[in-house]
């Protein structure tokens, strides 16, 4: 199993010498990288390349790592027993299997994807320790143990949230996403919009990498959030003049709703545009 991108995603070399790492290794693949940069959509585009099976584990905050393994639902054979239904006599009737049980029966080596799990409260990678390390875990209400057919290939993705604790990490190959440079993103977005006139896309890629240095800017604009906006240049048909123009009054570029998601760096582009405004008279 050799994975070497797919024409849906343009992973760079890093990014495939970390995933053929982890898969030789059999050790979870830990994904990092700011949000939008395409961690989960790794998961599909591998398992996609290798012809493989996908299994999504996605983590909140209320997550419990039993869940994954399974849960027992004692209120409903409580209820099934008031009500004599024959079902209560097997207790695994009321047993959930959870995504990691999934994946270690899984008839053919599956893909495991763990998504953002510094979702969840700290302890809970230390709780999946044993279960990723020995491939297996015990079932307490039937006495079974649930072994893995084939050892899954585990993605985990985190946005770092929180720190993860040192004894999972170890456990892990670490791989983080850096944010593509414009000769990648070019790339990127000629995979989405193929045929796409370089002139628009050279000033829409201008614009977009200059709002993500302006200091001060609370959430940067990510590379989703770049498509979405050709997306909605391309329907309004913006022309690159629109784009590359420099008046003051338009130092906020059209469409911006599509980069800047809250009121805060609104206002400070607003407040650079009337800055610069002032020192033009």
């Amino acid at each position: 199993m050799k994975f070497t991108g797919t024409k849906d995603y343009v992973a760079t070399e890093d990014l495939r010498i970390a995933v053929n790492a982890a898969i030789t290794l059999e050790r979870p693949l830990l994904i990092k990288g700011e949000p939008g940069t395409g961690k989960t959509v790794l998961a599909h585009e591998v398992a996609t390349a290798l012809g493989i099976p996908l299994l999504e584990w996605h983590i909140k905050s209320t997550t419990k790592a039993q869940q994954g393994l399974y849960e027992y639902d004692a209120v409903s054979r409580l209820r099934d027993s008031q009500l004599g239904d024959e079902r209560v006599h097997d207790i695994s009737n009321y047993i959930k299997k959870g995504k990691m049980w999934e994946a270690f029966t899984s008839p053919k080596r599956p893909i495991l994807l763990i998504d953002e799990i510094d979702k969840a409260d700290i302890e809970f990678p230390n709780d999946l320790l044993q279960e990723l390390d020995r491939m297996e875990f015990f079932v307490y209400e039937t006495g079974e143990t649930i072994k893995a057919r084939h050892r899954p290939i585990i993605i985990i993705t985190s946005n770092n949230e929180k720190e993860l604790p040192d004894a999972f990490l170890r456990r892990c190959f670490f791989h983080y996403i850096k944010f593509p440079d414009t000769q990648t993103m070019t790339e990127i977005v000629e995979v989405h919009f193929p045929g796409l006139k370089n002139r628009l896309v050279k000033e829409a890629l201008s614009v977009f990498y200059d709002l993500r240095e302006v200091p001060g800017v609370k959430k940067k604009p990510s590379t989703s959030e770049l498509l979405d906006w050709i997306k909605l240049l391309l329907n309004e048909d913006i022309s690159p003049e629109t784009l590359r123009e420099k008046n003051p009054k338009n130092l906020i570029p059209p469409l911006h709703g599509a980069l800047l998601k809250n009121e805060q760096d609104v206002q400070l582009f607003e407040r650079i545009a009337f800055m610069t405004r002032r020192g033009q008279r």
